[in-house]
């Protein structure tokens, strides 16, 4: 594999990938879908909207045109997971050649399918190899080369490894895995569980009530991912545990944010409307919560927020909700 790589989204994620594998000598080319966002990006090297104070340097060509990362044998995608399968459609004409790779860095659950990203770029591409990165990497301190571990997914060994050569260093460690369900689902499910932590942060419930509420928000997880066919030592792992750990404590987090926001008392709408990055816990909610009741599996917490967010439910009802369930043995 060469080291021309296109990344397919210039939001916080995709310029924090691009800033790290340029770092590498890699040839990157950075797709956005707002033209005019991409030609102030190209004019000032700075994604002010998504990761300020983060220059791009001169070697990342910046692009509006998805014609310009056909020629790519590695591409990334990391638009948020609502657009996915249309972006995926768009650049589906441009490419003829089936030995590009596919590379997932989205999390989410499709609406209405319940489909994995992975599975709609199979889908869209069923001649390529697909894989997909996830873990506790937030785009901040990636952009800032503190030290990141990841995991990336592949049913192809082979293909994970040479991703894994390609785009691991020391300060972005990748671990490999073929279990690749378990991974994305890890990764889609801990943003819904990071927007209840907020909230119990913006409520004022202190270390106790979130410690508890985490560990049991990964006993949910492991029971939803399991059913959906994920490998349960997976949900242990860093795009389990070590995702979930980093998105429900970290300033950082965007889902955690708005958690924290409904919890303070403020609108869903309110909140959605002043942000630029999208928080993926909020569609994935809707996802997660489908999937749950077609697989018969029971999701207090997800229900929850489920009905925070779609039905008008005030949080501190819902916690007290929760919290007023029967007291049982534990189980994970």
């Amino acid at each position: 594999m060469t080291k021309q790589i296109a990344i397919i989204g210039a939001g916080s994620w995709g310029t924090a990938l691009a800033v790290l594998w340029t770092k590498h000598g890699k040839a990157i080319t950075l797709w956005g879908n707002n033209a005019e966002r991409i030609e102030h990006l190209a004019a000032t090297r700075e994604n002010h909207d998504y990761l300020p104070g983060v220059i791009l340097p001169p070697s990342i060509q910046v692009t509006c045109e998805l014609a310009d990362c056909a020629k790519a044998e590695l591409i990334v995608f990391v638009t948020p997971s609502v657009a996915v399968r249309a972006i995926a459609n768009r650049i589906q004409s441009f490419i003829n050649n089936p030995n590009i790779v596919l590379l997932s860095c989205t999390k989410g659950i499709e609406h209405g399918t319940g489909m994995r990203m992975s599975q709609i770029l199979n889908e869209v591409f069923p001649e390529h190899r697909v894989a997909v990165l996830s873990g506790p990497n937030l785009a901040v301190e990636v952009s800032q080369d503190l030290p990141t571990a990841t995991v990336l997914g592949c049913r192809d060994q082979a293909c994970a490894a040479e991703l894994q050569q390609l785009l691991g260093s020391a300060r972005f460690r990748i671990y490999t895995s073929e279990e690749v369900t378990g991974i994305e689902l890890g990764g889609a499910l801990k943003n819904v569980f990071a927007i209840p932590a907020g909230a119990s942060d913006g409520i004022g419930l202190g270390d106790n009530s979130k410690a508890a509420l985490i560990t049991r928000s990964l006993a949910e997880l492991l029971r939803l991912g399991t059913a959906m066919g994920g490998n349960p030592r997976t949900f242990y792992g860093l795009s389990g545990a070590g995702d979930l750990i980093a998105t429900c404590f970290s300033r950082h987090s965007r889902n955690r944010r708005v958690g924290e926001q409904l919890g303070r008392g403020e609108s869903l709408h309110d909140i959605t409307s002043g942000m630029q990055m999208v928080a993926e816990g909020i569609p994935t909610t809707k996802g997660a919560y489908e999937c749950a009741r077609k697989s018969g599996i029971e999701t207090p917490i997800i229900d929850q927020v489920y009905a925070v967010l779609y039905e008008g439910k005030s949080p501190v009802q819902a916690m007290e909700e929760l919290l007023g369930r029967d007291q049982k043995a534990e189980r994970l």
